[in-house]
This record gives structure tokens, C-alpha cells and sequence, in this order.
């Protein structure tokens, strides 16, 4: 329910290169029978690609995936020791040992049965007024759970010093509004197992078979008119879309059907005179929706939706039909993970930051840090020498830009001040009850800034997290200390495999605060357009270019990628190889370029690059982040940048007129 500012331009990471204590090429993965003018992807990774298909239990398979696995070891060790330390635990340690244990207790949790959810399905009951349906979706937001709309507190995107509330769209529960609308095959098909799913769950609540099937087309009716007036995920990079500062007493005044004064009464909200409707063609659809439903037909909208949200944490059953669609229908995935890593990636989830203390202490070396610092200092000037040196930005927008560039802001590792969860009640033997206080925390958490100045030390990404992102309001970017390990990261590594990976990850999330959506904030995080109008233009040429190019390419037969939804990250990778590149030349200017294993540096660092997006996909994973994912698939990112740079033509020699190099009038170079 509740925004993260920084959702649509964090980037899923993959950088791996061989599992095992050192970053290395192991050249056993390349298939040496495809040249590397022709596919640099299958080059480097063919060999790996074809030996390693996605193991059931999986979306997708690859290095990142696995560097997430020895992580998740890592964080079930710490779970695991401090869930049976008997005495002496310190709060920290007794509260991620108690929530651990509570998810790992199966039996206790398939013996409580529905009982957990007994007294909040129980208020739904008695929903009878449009009144009581704003209640009741006042009480599901309390959890964060997705219904009706979204509400809660985001930096004012004018005024990034300042937290204001924020009112949206939302309350769907298929991944995209297009899936309530597209009338392909696949499209209709995953409609109707959608609606079946919704009937056993409510068959599972104790409903008849017919009346739970009734309810379930009521749900899909009532998210399909919410859909009707949703942006799409296209629409939505665009932050002026989402931005409409009002006062709250029009936005009262102008929607009479909906009592917004009831429902943020019992939200628990601080008053607020200011609010962002992002949304307003939303809401205008939402009071019809409100006032033309029946009260039968909202309980069971209102009853999907909390039993989706607690199926995952009930008893065997729940978990299981909650997996056959969430997981198979949508992914692909067969076979459910083993319970231990579900239950890490909730604690890691709901109390991350008393998780993520116990991970620093024992996994992260503060020298990482230190080196981390120096890599995105190297990439900060490589990137300045870029922007001095660009010919279609004209002088007052360069100076903006770099003015912007300097005040990045970077946070490595772990946060100065951990967040305190002291005001959270864990208990060991009530999984769903940790889950569900542990969320109203966060959401009560976050309504309570309303009003207050940004707290700009919080991070939108736990510890443990194998990831980064850029946040645009902040202007920082960010690295957690999951990511900055072997084999991704390797104090030891030569810097061409350093500079083509973590580098590569830096740059990229330092072009995020230039890409089609990012470069619309200011030096200080304020949307407000700095670009003068030639600058402007010239820069929208070349990211239509990317647009043009990423959209030829296809996951899957009969399956376009989304050049509009995908150029933000396309744009970060083309931006972040370059600079990184450029990073890397500057590392070695006094030093010998010394091959390794028969290669320059210059080519190991593409070679590190290409390593970062191996991975092979389940067919319906494919499909659904095509639908849904601002990045492209692993080829394309890998491939794609690569096909514009003179730099890597020049290492592998590639000629004019191969796969790997497009024609001049198409090469794009923005950064």
C-alpha cells in the first residue's frame, strides 16, 4: 500500500562471476564456437547457459540468484543461533530469533488453522454503508495491505525537504492493469485461473463452491473498473503524472460520494492541510466504483484481499493454493522453496534492520566500505569528464548537470542509525500476528512523518540486500552491504573485473539520475525541469533511440519488449558501462596492461560486464517481466549497450556490419 519512492528506478541486480571465495572468468562457462562479433552474451555465458536450467524451485537462475542463496544461508545461520539461544540474547537477538521461530513452527501454524485471521475477516462481516466499506479499507491499509487505493506519506516532489500525504491508485490484484484488458490467449487464460484461484481461497474460508465462485467474479469485476482509470507502468515513469498538489479540504469538497474525513480519521493520521492526489482520474472512477457496489459484493472484495495478503504465513493449504497462482501460473515456478528461506525473507522483510545488524557484525568488512567509497569516487569523475565533454548539451544545462553530479549523495553498507522495532510485539508462537504487527509498525511508521521534514539517513533497502538503487528526491545512491561481497564485489579482483561489475552497478545507478524519468529532479531532489528546451530535445532524440532499439528485441516468440517501460534502466546500462569504461582507463593509466588468461584488461572488463546478466528464465517469468519490469532480460542488457560502443569494438575487433555492432546512424550515445 505504501510508495517506495525509489521502486521504479531500483535495478534488479545480477552480477556474478564464479561462486567460491575469489571473483574470477572461469572460461569453462564460454562457448568458444560463437564469436564474439556475433553474440557477446553466448560468448562468455553460452556454456553456463545451456548447463544450468531453472531449477523448479525458481523464476529465474543465475548468478544473482545464486549469490542470493549463499546469502540467504548465511542469514538462516544467524536465525537459527539466535532462535535457540536460551539465555543471554540481547533484545535485538531474542526478537529475529522469535519471529524466526514463529515461521518455522509448520505445525503450530497448520493447527491454528484459519483462527489467526478469524477476527479481522470477522469486521468484514458487517460492512453494510459506504462509510463502513472506507473503514474497512482504513483498517486493511493499517497493514499495508493493497485495497481500494493507496495512502500514506512520500517527500513533497517540489519541496524534497518536506513529507507529505499522498493519495494514489491501487487495489488491483493481477501485476498490471493491461492483464484485466488484453484479449490475447495467454491474457484471457491467466483471467480465468485468477478468478478460480480467488473461488479456492474463499472455498477454503468455508464457502460453498457456487457462492465462492460468484465472489470471485465479483472481485475481478470490481479491480477491472479500478484498472479502467489506473495508469499504466509506462505512465507512471512520468513523475508529473503522479503529482497533483491540492488542498485537502478541495480534494473533500470535489468528491462528495467519498467521506475521505471518515476514512483518514480512522487511518490514525496526523491532520495535514496538503495533500498530493496523484491520482485524480483514479479517484474520480473509485467513487463510482464506491457507490454503484453492493456491500456483498465489497466483503468480498475487501475478504480477497486480507486472504491473499495472510495466505503465505496460514496453514498448508493456503500456503499451497496461494503458491499454484502466485507462483506457478505467474512465474512458472513448479516447486515451492524450502519453508526456512520463506521464512528469512519475511523477518529479512518485516524487521530488516534487526536482521541486518546481526549480518554487518558478522559478514561485512569495513574495509569493503572503504574501497566501495574510492570505486564511487573513480566512476563520479569518470562521469564528470563525460558530461564536460558532450556535445549536444549546451553550456547553462551542463553546469546544472554538474552541479547535480556533485551533490550526489552515497550510502554504503548499512545505515548510521538502526531502526528501532522496540515498539513491536513478536511472539513465538504467532507467525501471522508477527507478520501483521510488524506491518502496522512500518505503515504507522510512515504516516507518522506526515508533515515533518524527510528523514534523508533512512534506507529504502535492508543490509542484506543484493541490490542498489537510486533514490531521485534524495539525489543519492545506495549499496548495501549484501551486494558488496565475493564474488561480486573482490578486494582482491583485478580492477577489470571490479570496474566491469560493482564499477558497471555504480555507473549505472549514477545514470539513473539522468535517465528519462531521474533527470527531471534537481540537484537537490525537487522536480523541476532544469534542461534548457536544445538541450531538452537533443537528449530526448537519443533516449527515443534506446526506446527504438530495446523494443525490436523479443524474450520470447510472439513477445516484444516494452522499449517505454524499459529505457530508464536501458539508458542507466548504456550510462554505466560507458562510465565505468572510462573509470577503468583512468585506473590504469600508470600501470602495465598485463593479460590475463590471454586478455587485456579492456576486454575483461566487457567480459565482467557480459558475466553480470547470466541467467536463464522460466517461460511465464519472461512473459510476466515483460508485461511488468522496467529492465530488460539479462541478453539484452548485456548485448544492447554494447552494440553502440566504439570502446568495445575496438577490444574485440568487432567489424562494421556485425551482430554486435549497429550502424552508425543507429549507435546511441547519450552519456
Amino acid at each position: 500500500m505504501m510508495q517506495r519512492p525509489f521502486a521504479a528506478l531500483a535495478v534488479a541486480l545480477s552480477f556474478v562471476f564464479t561462486l567460491g571465495a575469489r571473483a574470477e572468468l572461469d572460461l569453462r562457462n564460454f562457448d568458444l564456437k560463437v564469436r564474439p562479433q556475433d553474440d557477446f552474451y553466448r560468448y562468455v555465458n553460452g556454456t553456463w547457459l545451456d548447463k544450468n536450467p531453472v531449477p523448479p524451485a525458481f523464476e529465474r537462475w543465475g548468478g544473482f540468484i545464486q549469490l542470493q542463496e549463499d546469502n540467504q544461508k548465511k542469514l538462516q545461520a544467524i536465525c537459527e543461533r539466535v532462535a535457540a539461544k536460551a539465555a543471554g540474547a540481547t533484545p535485538v537477538e531474542k526478537m529475529v530469533g522469535d519471529f524466526y521461530a514463529s515461521g518455522m513452527d509448520e505445525a503450530a501454524v497448520n493447527a491454528a488453522g484459519l483462527k489467526p485471521l478469524e477476527p479481522e475477516l470477522a469486521r468484514l462481516k458487517t460492512i453494510k454503508t459506504p462509510a463502513d466499506i472506507l473503514t474497512a479499507i482504513a483498517r486493511l491499509h493499517s497493514f499495508g495491505i493493497n485495497v481500494g487505493f493507496s495512502f500514506g506519506s512520500s517527500p513533497d516532489l517540489k519541496n524534497s525537504e518536506r513529507e507529505m500525504a499522498r493519495l494514489g491508485q491501487g487495489g488491483l490484484g493481477l501485476p498490471e492493469r493491461g492483464y484485466y484488458f488484453n484479449d490475447d490467449e495467454k491474457s484471457q487464460k491467466i483471467r480465468q485461473q485468477y478468478v478460480a484461484h480467488i473461488a479456492n481461497l474463499f472455498v477454503l474460508l468455508g464457502q460453498s463452491r457456487d457462492s465462492a465462485t460468484v465472489s470471485a467474479q465479483a472481485v475481478l469485476l470490481i479491480e477491472t473498473k479500478l484498472a479502467l482509470n489506473s495508469l499504466s507502468r509506462v505512465q507512471l515513469r512520468d513523475p508529473y503524472r503522479s503529482y497533483h498538489k491540492m488542498r485537502l479540504a478541495d480534494v473533500i469538497a470535489n468528491s462528495p460520494g467519498v467521506d475521505f474525513s471518515h476514512y483518514l480519521a480512522a487511518t490514525g493520521a496526523p491532520a495535514f492541510e496538503d495533500v498530493n492526489l496523484a491520482h485524480p482520474e483514479f479517484f474520480q472512477g473509485f467513487e463510482r466504483v464506491l457507490l454503484t457496489t453492493s456491500a456483498a459484493d465489497w466483503q468480498a472484495y475487501l475478504g480477497w484481499h486480507l486472504v491473499r495478503y495472510a495466505a503465505p504465513y496460514l496453514s498448508e493449504p493456503f500456503v499451497k493454493e496461494n503458491f499454484a497462482f502466485a507462483g506457478t501460473v505467474l512465474t512458472g515456478v513448479t516447486e515451492m522453496k524450502p519453508r526456512w528461506k520463506r521464512v528469512v525473507s519475511v523477518v529479512d522483510g518485516n524487521i530488516g534492520e534487526a536482521l541486518g545488524q546481526l549480518y554487518v557484525a558478522e559478514f561485512f568488512p569495513p574495509a569493503a566500505k572503504e574501497r566501495m567509497s574510492r570505486l564511487v569516487e573513480d566512476l563520479r569523475a569518470s562521469l564528470r569528464d563525460r558530461l564536460t565533454a558532450l556535445e549536444w548539451m549546451d553550456a547553462p544545462t551542463r553546469t546544472k548537470a554538474l552541479a547535480k553530479l556533485a551533490a550526489f549523495k552515497v550510502k554504503i553498507g548499512y545505515p548510521d542509525t538502526w531502526r528501532d522495532y522496540g515498539s513491536v510485539k513478536i511472539v513465538r508462537d504467532d507467525y501471522l500476528g508477527n507478520v501483521m504487527r510488524s506491518d502496522a509498525f512500518e505503515v504507522s511508521r510512515r504516516l507518522a512523518r506526515i508533515g515533518q521534514r524527510v528523514d534523508r539517513t533512512e534506507w529504502g533497502m535492508t543490509p542484506p540486500t543484493v541490490n542498489a538503487y537510486y533514490r531521485p528526491t534524495n539525489n543519492e545512491i545506495v549499496f548495501p552491504a549484501g551486494i558488496l561481497q565475493p564474488p561480486y564485489f573482490d578486494l582482491k579482483a583485478d580492477d577489470a573485473l571490479n570496474y566491469g561489475g560493482i564499477g558497471a552497478v555504480i555507473g549505472h545507478e549514477m545514470t539513473h539520475g539522468f535517465d528519462d524519468s531521474g533527470c527531471k529532479y534537481d540537484a537537490d531532489g525537487n522536480l523541476n525541469n532544469w534542461w534548457s528546451d536544445e538541450s531538452a530535445k537533443n537528449f530526448k532524440a537519443r533516449t527515443n533511440a534506446i526506446v527504438k532499439q530495446f523494443a525490436a528485441y523479443s524474450p520470447l516468440p510472439g513477445v516484444k519488449l516494452n522499449g517505454e517501460l524499459t529505457q530508464g534502466e536501458n539508458i542507466a546500462d548504456l550510462g554505466g558501462i560507458k562510465i565505468a569504461y572510462g573509470a577503468l582507463q583512468r585506473a590504469l593509466a600508470d600501470k602495465p596492461r598485463n593479460q590475463i588468461d590471454g586478455f587485456t584488461p579492456e576486454q575483461r572488463f566487457f567480459m565482467s560486464w557480459a558475466t553480470v546478466w547470466r541467467i536463464n528464465s522460466q517461460p511465464e517469468t519472461s512473459r510476466l517481466r515483460a508485461n511488468t519490469d522496467p529492465h530488460s532480460p539479462g541478453e539484452f542488457r548485456a548485448n544492447g549497450p554494447l552494440t553502440n560502443l566504439d570502446e568495445f569494438a575496438k577490444a574485440f575487433d568487432v567489424p562494421e556490419g556485425a551482430p554486435m555492432r549497429r550502424a552508425p546512424a543507429e549507435r546511441v550515445i547519450i552519456w
